[in-house]
């Protein structure tokens, strides 16, 4: 469990980019397949249709990101000032599931198609360290985090519409892989609840199976998260199955389920501190 591979930025990248594009077919075809959009999804309170309709929005705000081609109105979506983190995602979210109505969400399997093969065009030969300017995060991402958060989105949202419409929807460890490397890094520490981080020191050693190890280090509020960071003294070692972590990240698995099957381990010579970091991250 403790073999990590070694981190090339632009293979990486293209691997994602790869990924993406296998995963854009399945997800139309899962779209197109929902025989009731009105079920319930795996996303509390959202129908199958919510869900389809919030991953239709994300790729839809990608490809406005990537390209710059002003398809949103960020002031009308995002909530005025500086909000939070959970603020302005949560506004986001309800502003996506109202941008497509009964007779477009019979056709999101189109629209995802289209969207999803224009991103993945228009974005190739870009560098991975290409910076895009994402309104609701408040900040720059690079290109690679934002390949790999589309990746994200379509494989747990998949999953969310999947449990719903009672379909096949398997998510194989190196898509997980992919995304907890070229997300992890960079959204751990911006989904970090600062307020319940106060006054906390915490340093981690993340290990996934066969992909990126992360030094994850908490200081008082703060948080950095470091990929094939030099060595140094640990709390604790959370060793986990790619798969298996990325679900119980989104709150998708519940944790002990994953323990349960030998698919989380905690060791080192503080371990129950692995804990700690699952509470400290916000899941708006």
């Amino acid at each position: 469990m403790g073999t990590v591979t070694a981190f090339d930025p632009v293979a990486e990248h293209e691997r994602t980019r790869a990924a993406l594009a296998d995963v854009i077919p399945r997800l139309v075809r899962l779209l197109r397949e929902v025989p009731d959009r009105n079920a319930a999804s795996g996303v509390p309170v959202w129908t199958v249709g919510d869900v389809g309709a919030h991953v239709a929005a994300v790729y839809l705000a990608y490809c406005s990101l990537a390209f710059d081609d002003k398809a949103v109105d960020w002031d009308s979506v995002l909530p005025p000032g500086d909000g939070s983190l959970g603020e302005r995602i949560t506004a986001m979210n309800a502003t996506a599931i109202g941008l497509f109505g009964d007779d477009e969400r019979a056709r999101l399997g189109d629209f995802v198609a289209e969207r999803g093969e224009a991103f993945l065009r228009g974005t190739e030969g870009l560098a991975p360290d290409t910076p895009v300017a994402v309104p609701w995060f408040g900040r720059e991402l690079t290109l690679a985090v934002l390949t790999g958060l589309m990746l994200s989105e379509s494989l747990v949202h998949g999953l969310d519409i999947a449990r719903g419409a009672g379909l096949p929807w398997p998510i194989v460890p190196e898509e997980a892989r992919l995304v907890l490397g070229q997300t992890m890094p960079t959204m751990m520490a911006l989904a970090l609840d600062t307020a319940k981080a106060r006054g906390v020191t915490l340093a981690l050693d993340l290990v996934v199976k066969d992909g990126p190890r992360l030094a994850v280090v908490i200081d008082d509020g703060a948080m950095t998260v470091t990929r094939d960071a030099p060595p140094r003294a640990y709390d604790c070692r959370l060793t986990v199955a790619p798969v298996d972590f990325l679900l119980v990240s989104f709150r998708r698995t519940p944790i002990w389920k994953a323990v349960a099957r030998g698919r989380m381990r905690a060791g080192g010579r503080r371990p129950w501190l692995a804990t700690r970091l699952g509470q400290l991250i916000a899941n708006p």
